[in-house]
This record gives structure tokens, sequence and C-alpha cells, in this order.
């Protein structure tokens, strides 16, 4: 009976160790991919903020827009 009790408690650990190193890697990829991300969204941010005042204004300030 005590040999039965042992065997149960090591399958349970070795299946919790499997398990951790399981959510270790899938950890491992979601940071890898969320800096993938803040890197995308950190050059997207560049390329909509205008360069120069009135560069992100295609018409600029003064001028009227073409239907008028």
């Amino acid at each position: 009976m005590p040999n039965e009790r042992v065997d149960r408690l090591e399958e349970r650990i070795a299946w919790l160790e499997r398990h951790v190193t399981a959510q270790d890697k899938a950890m491992l990829e979601l940071h890898e991919e969320i800096e993938r991300l803040r890197r995308d969204v950190a050059v997207l941010r560049l390329r909509a903020e205008p360069q120069s005042p009135g560069e992100g204004d295609r018409l600029g300030s003064d001028e009227r827009p073409p239907h008028y």
C-alpha cells in the first residue's frame, strides 16, 4: 500500500513538472511575441507622426481643400 501511494505521488510530480515546463515555454513564446508587437507598434507610430510642421497635413494650414 505505501508503495502505491509513493508511485501516485511520483506520477503527480512528473505530470506537474511537465506542465510547468510547457507553461514556461508558452510564457517565453508570448513574451517574444509581445516584444515583436511592441517594435512593430513603435515603427508604425514613427510612420504616423509628421516629420515637420504641416507635413502630416497634405494641404497645409493655409490652403483651401480642392472642392472650394
